[in-house]
């Protein structure tokens, strides 16, 4: 029997709260078998038939079964609601009578009440069930994906590189701190472009898309910007990058290739510390 995982138990012995199951291949050690409540318990169940289980612990930390199947097993990655906070974590809810906690140790940036974030089941030295944000060992480099492709992710972990990002909730994946125009937290789902694929495998992540395609939207999001400061910035060509970031999200080239989008098709003008509208 393994806790934290769906497994195929033999019916041993029955009892008027349920039955008891143990390993297909062994014995009827009644040290090694685990009660299935009687709740669960198909009427026409006999000694000898083979159940699907999930073992868990209940609330006094005995073994239990259920034929539920939960959200997540033991060595899995899924992302799940963090239901409440106690004094040692949160809880997070896998689908079963029973949360599971995520200690605070095991955490990820600040996560709030009603969260949804990326998480491992794993069991901890107690031998209790338990869920992590630290999910980068559960993570695998053997994928399929190559440059330009367009992927979805989650984020789980910021840190001064980048942004790490969980690619089909399953593969490594970051996008460089030089391509963060945004601010990130776990548990953000994102839409991205494979900038490049490492030699370990790992990808390189951006969320803009190549050049060509991204200077419409680009130039869309100065004009709103103009349009709400009343049709002029501060802002021109030899503006600072942290300048340009800070108010479009986007980096120095990709402004100036969008500003003159603008300035060709006659819509502003622009100087080395300004950008305003034309008046029409």
């Amino acid at each position: 029997m393994e806790l934290g995982k769906m497994q195929k138990l033999k019916v041993l012995r029955k009892k008027d709260f349920g039955v008891y199951l143990g390993d297909i291949d062994g014995g009827d050690d009644e040290h090694q078998s685990v009660l299935l409540p009687a709740k669960q318990v198909k009427e026409d169940t006999q000694i000898g038939d083979i159940l699907e289980v999930f073992i868990y612990k209940d609330s006094s930390d005995r073994l239990i079964a259920t034929t539920v199947k939960p959200l997540i097993e033991v060595g899995k990655l899924e992302v799940l609601k963090i239901k409440q906070f106690s004094k040692i974590g949160a809880f997070i809810d896998i689908g079963l009578e029973r949360d599971v906690l995520l200690p605070f140790k095991e955490m990820e940036g600040e996560p709030r009440e009603g969260d949804k974030v990326l998480v491992a089941l794993y069991v901890d030295k107690s031998q209790r069930l338990a869920a992590t944000m630290r999910v980068y060992k559960y993570l695998s480099s053997t994928h399929d994906y190559k440059k330009d492709d367009n992927v979805s992710g989650i984020v789980y972990r910021v840190r001064d590189i980048g942004v790490m990002v969980a690619v089909g909730g399953k593969y490594f994946g970051m996008i460089p701190a030089s391509m963060v125009y945004d601010t990130y937290r776990p548990g953000d789902l994102v839409e991205a472009r494979v900038v490049k694929v490492r030699d370990d495998g790992k990808l390189d992540l951006s969320t803009r898309q190549k050049a060509y395609i991204q200077i419409e939207a680009d130039a869309a999001v100065i004009e709103e910007k103009l349009n709400a400061a009343g049709g002029r910035l501060n802002i021109g060509d030899k503006s600072e990058i942290v300048l340009i970031k800070g108010c479009f999200g986007m980096s120095k080239n990709a402004f100036k290739r969008a500003a003159g989008y603008l300035f060709k098709n006659g819509k502003i003008d622009i100087g080395e510390d300004y950008i305003q509208l034309k008046t029409q």
